[in-house]
């Protein structure tokens, strides 16, 4: 494990590379020509930076389609890329790096925990952001007029979850697990408390550390009690240890997840283990018609725009649409304009938005995971 100088060092180094590749990507624009900067910021370094890659070439390939199209208002895009690891003190370095340059409009972040505190540097700055990925109910209920997000809400997957274990594994003894994140325990808690309404209990119900290798004492404990439903409020890389390792010590248990496991590296870590895994995810936007060019375009590059991929391109092209529409880029206009009209087109198909900015009609299904792969229920 790093001490904490190491991680600043870190921090540090991660950081300057983020601002490097900022800077190259900036000087690809031709000279002289009318530019508008936005950016993309998420983990794309550290535990969860699988999802920060989905959310980089969600933003690349919105940002390309924009600029082929014409740009924004006469002017090409430009994407500026901050890598927050999904750590609180880089998300907020990462936000006054985004700001200096007079961004307006972040896609971001990924975790919540990194999303909250630099929210309040973009409302200071006079910058729009719209999170394809944070979930947590307080992002945009302790928001103010700069939050947006295209995803649902934590309280929204809680309550599917919740509802499938009492009414699919009424018989069974559950175990609900968080590790102790803001996004792990938020989406626990709301899933405990879905299920107590409806009728059902849990037999256990405990946090674990996360960015551990070995749970064989958490799952001595699961063992012990009987347990034969695995809910997880966490990440990918800690479920997939758990279920792996429950299974090697002779459990049956059946593992339930939230959102982030949609991806094909909890495959990698859970391996023959995560079959017949269960999670919550948003219908797949790469089944709608409305993602079908995009998608294309995606596969043509080698790329599979699962998890947050699309969810990132319709946060810059719902931003986009709205600037066209009222004829400037400036942050808080645009942001009155997304909450006051509809039906704004995107590869997730018509967004609209409340006045928290959160997407209205968000739901969630299940998917399993099978030989590899995961499909909707």
């Amino acid at each position: 494990m790093r001490n904490r100088s190491n991680q600043a060092g870190l921090r540090h180094r991660l950081l300057g590379a983020a601002a490097i590749l900022t800077i190259a990507m900036t000087a690809l624009a031709a000279p002289g020509q009318a530019q508008t900067h936005i950016a993309v910021a998420g983990p794309l370094t550290g535990e969860y930076a699988a999802f920060g890659t989905q959310m980089k070439e969600g933003a690349e390939q919105a940002v390309a389609d924009i600029n082929k199209a014409g740009g924004v208002l006469g002017k090409q895009l430009i994407l500026d890329v901050g890598d927050d690891a999904c750590d609180p003190k880089q998300a907020v370095s990462v936000a006054n790096q985004l700001a200096a340059k007079g961004v307006k409009l972040v896609a971001g972040h990924f975790c919540f925990g990194s999303s909250i505190p630099a929210s309040k540097v973009y409302a200071e700055e006079g910058i729009l952001q719209i999170s394809p990925a944070s979930t947590n109910p307080d992002y945009t209920d302790k928001g103010s007029w700069n939050t947006f997000r295209v995803c649902g809400r934590d309280d929204q997957q809680g309550k599917v979850a919740g509802d499938y274990l009492a009414k699919h594994f009424k018989n069974e003894k559950i175990a609900i697990l968080n590790d102790n994140s803001a996004y792990g325990k938020g989406l626990a808690d709301q899933t405990e408390k879905a299920l107590h309404a409806a009728g059902g209990k849990e037999v256990l119900a405990t946090a674990y550390t996360p960015g551990e290798k070995d749970y064989s004492s958490l799952v001595s404990r699961l063992k012990e009690a009987g347990v034969t439903v695995i809910y997880v409020g966490g990440y990918h890389t800690e479920a997939g240890l758990i279920i792996r390792q429950a299974k090697e010590q002779g459990m049956k248990a059946t593992l339930v997840g939230g959102d982030a496991l949609v991806t094909n590296e909890f495959w990698q870590i859970a391996g023959d283990a995560g079959n017949g895994t269960m999670m919550t995810f948003p219908p797949d936007p790469r089944l709608m018609k409305t993602a079908a060019d995009v998608v294309k375009e995606f596969k043509a590059k080698n790329i599979d725009p699962e998890g947050y991929v699309l969810y990132t391109y319709a946060a810059v092209q719902v931003w986009a649409d709205a600037a066209k529409k009222i004829g400037t880029t400036d942050p808080k206009k645009v942001a009155a304009a997304l909450k006051a009209s509809g039906n704004w087109p995107s590869v997730l198909g018509p967004v609209n938005f409340d006045k928290k900015g959160d997407v209205t009609g968000a739901g969630y299904v299940f998917y399993v995971w099978k030989s590899g792969s995961y499909a909707e229920m």
